[in-house]
């Protein structure tokens, strides 16, 4: 960045204005060097650059303000930034969202409002959400809801996401998961052997399939879509174009359902 600086009553506020924003800005990169090496100052200036320096400094003490508007621009410029970097990440890989033949649904096959969670049974949020979507997709026949097993919190997610997907195999996935998620965060084989049998499942096959190489690969096609999408935590759910990352109740899921339906049409 190098302004230039002119001579006489040349230091108008504007100019040195967009020296401390400079200066501010400066502060934030890893390797910044000193104002003195950014701004060179036209020939002739009578002025030396630990003066300007000098100047710069005291304008910021006594305008603190524009520091913080510059740091407010940088980061709203940031944000949007990455919003649209996850709305384009979303069109791009929105047929492994919604057509993995490995990943669950629930909910109106044909639905004009597609769902995609990404979820963790261990997580207690995630938990706090299942039922917010059970009730949604109950009021709303329109919706279909796809599950991406998430499992980030350790070894018991994982064993968990596997039993699940497991299930799907016996065409017991949504009772299974939804009983999964009404217990709290024990994902213990004892606990999950348990709940598949309290869900009708037949428990000697399920432990044979959750070995299977097809749920290794479905758990990493899932691993690889979340990052893809800037995903990195539980629960976040895609409606439409909208990332939904974190918990949420019934009536502003039921409002982001709206939107996505109206942007549809």
């Amino acid at each position: 960045m190098t302004a230039v600086v002119g001579t006489g009553p040349r230091y108008a506020n504007w100019t040195l204005a967009a020296l401390a924003i400079a200066l501010a800005m400066a502060a934030f990169w890893p390797a910044r060097s000193s104002l003195a090496q950014e701004i060179s100052v036209q020939e002739g200036s009578t002025l030396s650059k630990q003066a300007i320096e000098d100047i710069v400094r005291d304008y910021i003490l006594s305008n603190p303000e524009i520091v913080i508007e510059a740091l407010q621009t940088y980061q709203a410029k940031r944000d949007a930034a990455e919003l649209q970097a996850k709305v384009d990440a979303i069109a791009t890989f929105r047929e492994d969202l919604i057509n993995d033949p490995a990943s669950p649904f629930v909910g109106n096959p044909e639905g004009d409002v597609v769902m995609v969670e990404f979820f963790d049974y261990r997580c207690p949020y995630c938990r706090r959400v299942a039922g917010v979507l059970e009730q949604a997709l109950e009021e709303d026949p329109g919706v279909k809801l796809i599950f991406k097993e998430f499992p980030i919190l350790g070894e018991q997610s994982i064993q968990g996401a596997r039993a699940a997907l497991a299930a799907e195999k016996q065409g017991k996935y949504k009772a299974f998961h939804f009983a999964l998620m009404e217990k709290p965060g024990d994902m213990s084989r004892a606990h999950i052997m348990a709940t598949a049998e309290q869900a009708g499942l037949d428990t000697t096959r399920l432990a044979v399939d959750m070995e299977s190489k097809d749920i290794d690969d479905a758990l990493r096609r899932n691993y690889e879509l979340a990052e893809r999408l800037g995903i990195n935590g539980t629960p976040a759910l895609v409606v439409g174009e909208t990332l939904v990352p974190g918990a949420f109740d019934k009536e502003a899921l039921l409002r982001i359902i709206a939107e996505a339906r109206a942007g549809a049409g």
